[in-house]
């Protein structure tokens, strides 16, 4: 199971924890994926992983559309 984004394939970053006496150790910062449901041009539903700042833009997206 990836831990990546449907929409904009967001995953992984990998980077350091630095001490105060520099000991380095390796650490992952994962994406946060939210699971949602879309409904498809034919009518069914499908459950994608979506980034939370994805998902946000997405709302926010709708919302002008629909002002327009």
């Amino acid at each position: 199971m990836a831990r990546r984004c449907d929409i904009t394939g967001k995953g992984p970053l990998v980077g350091y924890n630095v001490s105060h006496a520099n000991n380095k150790t390796k650490k992952r910062q994962l994406p946060n994926l939210r699971s949602i449901k879309i409904t498809l041009e034919d009518g069914t539903t499908k459950r994608i992983k979506v980034a939370a700042s994805t998902l946000r833009t997405m709302r926010k997206r709708a919302a002008q559309a629909t002002e327009a």
